[in-house]
């Protein structure tokens, strides 16, 4: 496996452990169905929290948040919304993005965007 691949499935977990601790429920991580995926799936408050997870090395030139573009939160939005019609869920859906900056084997820093963006509107 490539290093970027394993330096992001790292960061993944140490996601899912700082949510757990922030007092999360994990339903899964990595999700997929068809060509849509989801990095995590938690529920807390009464709500869908959808966690995007982006991990990079301290020297990369992009922020991590930095990569998520339109076209990104456009395929997340639908994702979710695939998500909660497969499992029959109603409830308030949020969008996050947790950044985890460091390498691979290392401490990583973690920030936690809440409500990081919303879906768009449709038109």
């Amino acid at each position: 496996m490539a290093e970027q691949n394993l330096i992001g499935k790292e960061g993944e977990q140490q996601a899912c452990d700082y949510l757990i601790k922030q007092d999360y429920t994990i339903l899964h991580t990595n999700w997929r169905w068809r060509h849509y995926e989801l990095d995590i799936v938690a529920t807390k408050d009464h709500e869908l929290v959808i966690v995007e997870v982006k991990t990079r090395s301290k020297n990369c030139l992009l922020s991590p948040e930095e990569t998520i573009d339109n076209g990104k939160i456009r395929r997340i939005v639908s994702a979710a919304d695939v998500y909660a019609r497969f499992f029959k869920l109603d409830m308030p859906v949020r969008f996050d993005i947790i950044t985890l900056l460091g390498s691979r084997g290392g401490d990583y820093e973690i920030d936690h965007l809440k409500e990081a963006f919303y879906a768009p509107l449709r038109k």
